[in-house]
Protein backbone atom coordinates (compact mmCIF):
# COMPACT_ATOMS: atom_id res chain seq x y z
CA UNK A 1 0.00 0.00 0.00
CA UNK A 2 1.46 3.70 -1.04
CA UNK A 3 2.11 6.11 1.66
CA UNK A 4 -0.64 8.17 -0.25
CA UNK A 5 -3.77 5.56 0.02
CA UNK A 6 -2.25 5.02 3.64
CA UNK A 7 -2.90 8.78 4.18
CA UNK A 8 -5.98 8.72 2.43
CA UNK A 9 -7.52 6.05 4.35
CA UNK A 10 -6.68 7.69 7.31
CA UNK A 11 -8.49 10.91 6.42
CA UNK A 12 -11.51 8.98 5.54
CA UNK A 13 -11.44 6.80 8.93
CA UNK A 14 -11.29 10.10 10.99
CA UNK A 15 -14.24 12.17 8.76
CA UNK A 16 -16.18 8.71 8.75
CA UNK A 17 -15.63 7.84 12.95
CA UNK A 18 -16.73 12.21 13.38
CA UNK A 19 -19.75 12.07 11.09
CA UNK A 20 -20.37 8.92 13.38
CA UNK A 21 -19.85 10.27 16.49
CA UNK A 22 -21.67 13.29 15.43
CA UNK A 23 -24.87 12.14 12.75
CA UNK A 24 -25.46 8.20 14.69
CA UNK A 25 -24.67 8.97 18.08
CA UNK A 26 -25.76 12.42 18.70
CA UNK A 27 -22.42 13.51 20.09
CA UNK A 28 -22.16 17.26 18.48
CA UNK A 29 -19.41 18.63 21.13
CA UNK A 30 -17.18 14.98 20.82
CA UNK A 31 -13.46 16.46 20.90
CA UNK A 32 -10.46 16.07 18.74
CA UNK A 33 -9.58 13.75 21.44
CA UNK A 34 -12.68 11.81 21.21
CA UNK A 35 -12.55 11.90 17.52
CA UNK A 36 -9.70 10.37 17.29
CA UNK A 37 -9.55 8.08 20.37
CA UNK A 38 -13.30 6.43 18.51
CA UNK A 39 -11.05 6.28 15.49
CA UNK A 40 -8.06 5.02 16.65
CA UNK A 41 -5.44 7.44 15.49
CA UNK A 42 -3.36 9.89 17.44
CA UNK A 43 -5.08 12.97 17.92
CA UNK A 44 -2.34 15.35 16.34
CA UNK A 45 -3.43 13.44 13.09
CA UNK A 46 -6.73 15.35 12.95
CA UNK A 47 -5.00 18.80 12.96
CA UNK A 48 -2.74 17.19 10.54
CA UNK A 49 -5.23 16.34 8.01
CA UNK A 50 -7.81 19.11 8.56
CA UNK A 51 -5.89 21.98 10.07
CA UNK A 52 -8.78 22.15 12.92
CA UNK A 53 -11.09 20.31 14.31
CA UNK A 54 -13.34 23.42 13.04
CA UNK A 55 -12.46 22.66 9.34
CA UNK A 56 -12.85 18.85 10.17
CA UNK A 57 -16.49 20.10 11.44
CA UNK A 58 -17.13 22.22 7.94
CA UNK A 59 -16.12 19.71 6.30
CA UNK A 60 -18.60 17.49 7.78
CA UNK A 61 -21.34 19.72 7.72
CA UNK A 62 -20.64 20.61 3.52
CA UNK A 63 -20.72 16.70 3.05
CA UNK A 64 -24.52 16.35 5.11
CA UNK A 65 -25.74 19.57 3.28
CA UNK A 66 -24.82 18.06 0.00
CA UNK A 67 -26.71 14.54 1.35
CA UNK A 68 -29.68 17.15 2.31
CA UNK A 69 -29.34 18.95 -1.27
CA UNK A 70 -29.60 15.57 -3.21
CA UNK A 71 -32.95 15.03 -1.37
CA UNK A 72 -34.51 18.18 -2.79
CA UNK A 73 -33.13 17.39 -6.07
CA UNK A 74 -35.61 14.14 -6.40
CA UNK A 75 -38.25 16.77 -5.93
CA UNK A 76 -36.68 19.83 -8.13
CA UNK A 77 -35.70 17.82 -11.14
CA UNK A 78 -37.88 15.20 -11.62
CA UNK A 79 -40.43 14.61 -14.34
CA UNK A 80 -42.00 11.61 -12.41
CA UNK A 81 -45.74 12.27 -11.53
CA UNK A 82 -46.19 15.27 -8.32
CA UNK A 83 -46.86 11.82 -5.77
CA UNK A 84 -44.61 9.60 -6.91
CA UNK A 85 -41.60 12.35 -6.51
CA UNK A 86 -42.81 12.87 -3.03
CA UNK A 87 -42.95 9.35 -2.67
CA UNK A 88 -39.26 9.07 -3.69
CA UNK A 89 -38.24 12.28 -1.65
CA UNK A 90 -39.89 10.55 1.28
CA UNK A 91 -38.05 7.36 1.13
CA UNK A 92 -34.46 8.94 0.60
CA UNK A 93 -34.87 11.23 3.55
CA UNK A 94 -36.28 7.96 5.79
CA UNK A 95 -33.69 5.79 4.08
CA UNK A 96 -30.52 8.71 5.57
CA UNK A 97 -32.71 9.15 8.83
CA UNK A 98 -32.04 5.80 9.56
CA UNK A 99 -28.31 5.99 8.59
CA UNK A 100 -28.05 9.03 10.34
CA UNK A 101 -30.33 9.82 12.88
CA UNK A 102 -28.80 13.42 14.48
CA UNK A 103 -28.32 14.31 10.64
CA UNK A 104 -31.00 17.29 10.58
CA UNK A 105 -30.42 17.98 14.37
CA UNK A 106 -26.96 18.77 13.37
CA UNK A 107 -28.04 20.85 10.74
CA UNK A 108 -29.85 22.54 12.65
CA UNK A 109 -27.19 22.74 15.71
CA UNK A 110 -24.67 24.39 13.42
CA UNK A 111 -27.10 27.22 11.76
CA UNK A 112 -28.35 27.97 15.01
CA UNK A 113 -24.62 28.55 16.15
CA UNK A 114 -24.26 30.98 13.19
CA UNK A 115 -22.20 28.01 11.06
CA UNK A 116 -22.01 26.88 7.82
CA UNK A 117 -25.60 28.62 6.59
CA UNK A 118 -26.32 27.43 2.95
CA UNK A 119 -29.87 26.94 0.93
CA UNK A 120 -30.51 23.76 -0.15
CA UNK A 121 -33.22 24.74 -2.52
CA UNK A 122 -33.44 28.41 -4.78
CA UNK A 123 -36.20 30.71 -4.89
CA UNK A 124 -36.72 29.90 -8.27
CA UNK A 125 -36.93 26.25 -7.33
CA UNK A 126 -39.06 26.45 -4.67
CA UNK A 127 -41.89 28.40 -6.61
CA UNK A 128 -41.87 26.14 -9.29
CA UNK A 129 -42.52 23.49 -6.20
CA UNK A 130 -45.58 25.29 -4.81
CA UNK A 131 -47.05 25.54 -8.95
CA UNK A 132 -47.08 21.64 -8.18
CA UNK A 133 -48.77 21.25 -4.92
CA UNK A 134 -51.16 24.45 -6.32
CA UNK A 135 -51.69 21.86 -9.29
CA UNK A 136 -52.54 18.81 -7.19
CA UNK A 137 -54.45 20.40 -4.73
CA UNK A 138 -56.97 21.77 -8.32
CA UNK A 139 -56.76 18.17 -9.10
CA UNK A 140 -58.38 17.31 -5.29
CA UNK A 141 -55.43 15.23 -4.96
CA UNK A 142 -54.45 17.45 -1.65
CA UNK A 143 -56.83 19.28 0.65
CA UNK A 144 -56.39 23.10 -0.44
CA UNK A 145 -54.26 25.18 2.06
CA UNK A 146 -50.92 27.32 1.53
CA UNK A 147 -48.39 26.04 -0.43
CA UNK A 148 -46.16 26.28 2.62
CA UNK A 149 -48.63 24.62 4.57
CA UNK A 150 -48.26 21.27 2.27
CA UNK A 151 -44.20 21.37 2.84
CA UNK A 152 -44.37 22.08 6.10
CA UNK A 153 -46.50 19.04 7.26
CA UNK A 154 -44.27 16.72 4.95
CA UNK A 155 -41.21 18.06 6.70
CA UNK A 156 -42.54 17.71 9.81
CA UNK A 157 -43.62 14.12 9.16
CA UNK A 158 -40.30 13.36 8.44
CA UNK A 159 -38.10 15.08 10.20
CA UNK A 160 -40.06 15.48 14.19
CA UNK A 161 -39.58 11.66 15.17
CA UNK A 162 -35.90 11.70 14.20
CA UNK A 163 -35.03 14.93 15.88
CA UNK A 164 -36.53 14.14 18.89
CA UNK A 165 -35.34 10.40 18.65
CA UNK A 166 -33.61 9.91 22.38
CA UNK A 167 -37.11 11.72 24.07
CA UNK A 168 -39.77 9.42 22.05
CA UNK A 169 -37.72 6.51 23.25
CA UNK A 170 -38.03 6.80 26.46
CA UNK A 171 -41.54 8.27 26.75
CA UNK A 172 -43.01 5.23 24.32
CA UNK A 173 -40.31 2.68 25.81
CA UNK A 174 -38.71 1.43 22.64
CA UNK A 175 -35.55 0.26 21.86
CA UNK A 176 -33.12 1.51 18.65
CA UNK A 177 -33.81 -1.61 16.54
CA UNK A 178 -37.22 -0.97 17.30
CA UNK A 179 -37.60 2.76 16.32
CA UNK A 180 -35.76 2.32 13.38
CA UNK A 181 -38.74 -0.52 12.27
CA UNK A 182 -41.21 2.39 12.97
CA UNK A 183 -39.23 4.84 10.86
CA UNK A 184 -39.09 2.64 8.18
CA UNK A 185 -42.65 1.98 8.42
CA UNK A 186 -43.47 5.33 7.78
CA UNK A 187 -43.44 6.15 3.55
CA UNK A 188 -47.17 5.12 2.88
CA UNK A 189 -48.29 6.42 6.44
CA UNK A 190 -47.16 9.73 5.32
CA UNK A 191 -48.09 9.94 1.80
CA UNK A 192 -51.49 9.01 2.95
CA UNK A 193 -51.59 12.14 5.33
CA UNK A 194 -50.42 14.42 2.48
CA UNK A 195 -52.15 12.93 -0.01
CA UNK A 196 -56.72 12.37 -0.53
CA UNK A 197 -55.50 9.32 -3.13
Amino acid sequence: MSNQTKKDQTQELIKETAKNLFFVKGKFDATTQEIADEAGVNRTLINYYFRSRDNLIQIIFDEAQKVEHEKSEIIMNSDLPFKEKIGQFIEGSLSTSLQYPYLETYIVSQINKGNCQKKDIEEDELKKLYKEVEAEMELGNIEKMAPIQFVLNMISLLVFPSAVRPLLMENLMIDEVEFDKIISERKDIILNMLFKN
